[in-house]
């Protein structure tokens, strides 16, 4: 086991100031049920540029420190500091998930029993050399899968799982999802495809409708296509869909959505109601994309409900017996069904570079990158 362990930290000061920088810290020792996991690969998710980047305006930030101690600083706007003020003068470290090889166990069964497996983990602060973790929080990869394929096994892999559990709890038949090409939406669609359920991707590109239609898509609808709330309609009708998972959060995008439900499930209504119909329509928001305000236009009636949508309270709600179930497929089906593909491989040097930044701190469809700690 090399001699020292580094891991990536996200600090506001009180002069309003984002520092993100690699600290030193001890090589933890196990409890008894627990592992330590020398972090080969980890991936960087939209979830994990919340706790990164925080309130701070990146189109501020500059770069100091040495090649293999860079350190990012930004202004953090005034009018934020109140809404992160519990985090003020902490460094956080960052990064919710990865995978890599357990050096060291502790003492009860499940832990000696990982000893020397790779395994998949989610927790804080997996950008680092080494991490200790609880074993229950810890998925041990099958033999042939590398760190980096097992990386993100947790964060998309149970998200999407969860939505269709989700859909399956709350009696719905068929699901809507936004940002439909990104790696999530990519491993909705396998799931969908090998479950039988029907699934309408929205899209905004040509070519992201390209590549899911290329996978197997059958509903794919441009939402930058002036044809888009009539093909929206039509796809509705199809498939009865009354769900929809959207990342974008801002803008209208929800209203829209509830909007073609609203007209899909009302065509047949012999009657008029200034209540619209009673078939209820759900959308839930699981991301910040855009990080404006929601419109909502209300011409859908009174039949619906928009909510936040976070993966550890979706699991709480689905139980202990789906939750081991949706583990046990990521696991069997992570080459496969729950595949991420990356486009650039970075240490955790390389990702406190300026350029890096402004690649992954776009969240854009397509554009995906892994940290490799070792590197």
């Amino acid at each position: 086991m090399s001699d020292n362990n580094i891991e990536l930290t996200s600090t506001i000061s009180e002069d309003n100031k984002l520092e993100l920088a690699l600290r030193e810290i001890e090589i933890p020792q196990p409890g008894e049920n627990q592992v330590v996991i020398r972090v080969e690969a980890a991936p960087i998710n939209p979830s994990d540029l919340g706790v990164m980047f925080s309130a701070a305006d990146m189109t501020t930030a500059s770069q100091s420190g040495s090649a293999d101690r860079p350190v990012i600083s930004a202004d953090v706007p005034a009018k934020f500091m109140g809404a992160v003020k519990k985090r003020v003068g902490k460094p956080i470290p960052v990064g919710n998930e990865g995978a890599g090889t357990v050096v060291a166990a502790g003492s009860s069964a499940a832990a000696q029993s990982l000893m020397g497996k790779t395994v998949a983990f989610i927790g804080g602060g997996s950008y680092r050399k080494y991490l200790c973790a609880n074993v229950q929080s810890c998925l041990e990869l099958e033999p042939g899968t590398t760190a980096a394929e097992g990386a993100s096994s947790f964060v998309n892999p149970l998200t999407a799982l969860a939505m269709v559990e989700t859909m399956r709890a709350e009696g719905h038949k068929a699901i809507v999802h936004a940002a439909a090409a990104s790696n999530l939406g990519q491993m909705l669609n396998r799931i969908c495809l090998a479950d039988g359920i029907d699934l309408v991707n929205i899209v905004r590109k040509p070519e992201q409708e390209a590549l899911l239609r290329d996978m197997g898509a059958k509903y794919v609808v441009n939402s930058s296509s002036d044809s888009f709330m009539a093909d929206l309609t039509q796809a509705l009708i199809d498939t009865g869909a009354t769900i929809a998972f959207d990342p974008i959060g801002g803008g209208r995008l929800a209203s829209d959505i509830l909007t073609c439900m609203e007209a899909a499930v009302s065509r047949d209504m012999t009657e008029y109601s200034v209540y619209g119909s009673d078939i209820y329509k759900q959308v839930y928001i699981y991301g910040g994309l855009d990080r404006g305000p929601i419109t909502l236009n209300r011409n859908f009636g009174f039949a619906w409900g928009v909510n936040g949508f976070l993966l550890f309270n979706a699991l709480g709600k689905l139980g202990t017996e789906t939750y081991a179930a949706m583990r046990k497929r990521v696991a069997a089906e992570i080459k496969t069904t729950f595949a991420s593909h990356y486009t650039h491989d970075v240490s955790l040097a390389g990702a406190l570079q300026l350029d890096a930044i402004s690649a992954y701190g776009k969240m854009a469809t397509g554009e995906k990158f892994l940290i490799k700690p070792q590197s």
